[in-house]
């Protein structure tokens, strides 16, 4: 599944007077573009104050995409540079009797944010999960994340106000 978006970033035309077009494409990860996803998911640990450790964040993408234990896009640029990433992982409702998913983990690189990577990347996922027959997506984040918490409910994600708690194993 290959999604190409042509975005216009006219946030520099400020300070150029001219608009840019940038190429992005987003695709499904596969084990071979493990050198590009990985920078990407170590910047994103670092984010959430984990340590960087590139060949354990490898490892641990390489087992999750050769048991097919996640579903990773991955936007890239014209070059094929790393842009962002997000990594789905596949559950079931019980009340639904239907399958969804668990937007895990999203992440833009600082060089690409504000311009559209974020928003095409949960769009590729929407897309992948009702392909899927997948009637929803879930995804948590920080409570002091504020700009991903602003993005979500742009793109119309509903911030559900149940009482959730989490046991530690």
């Amino acid at each position: 599944m290959t999604i190409d978006l042509n975005i216009w970033d006219a946030g520099c035309a400020v300070q150029c007077n001219d608009l840019y077009l940038y190429i992005m494409t987003i695709s499904k990860a596969t084990i071979a573009q493990l050198d590009i996803l990985t920078p990407l998911f170590d910047g994103y640990m670092v984010f959430y104050k984990q340590q960087s450790n590139h060949d354990k964040h490898r490892a641990f993408l390489h087992e999750r995409l050769l048991n097919q234990e996640a579903h990773i896009f991955i936007a890239t640029d014209a070059q094929g540079a790393g842009i962002g990433f997000t990594l789905l992982y596949p559950s079931f409702s019980s009340v639904s009797q239907a399958r969804i998913y668990v937007l895990n983990d999203l992440f833009v690189h600082p060089d690409y944010r504000r311009q559209g990577a974020a928003s095409a990347l949960m769009a590729a996922a929407g897309a992948f999960c009702k392909t899927q027959g997948g009637i929803r997506l879930h995804l948590e984040t920080s409570s002091d994340n504020l700009s991903a918490q602003a993005l979500y409910e742009k793109e119309g994600w509903i911030k559900e106000t149940n009482c959730f708690y989490s046991f530690q194993v």
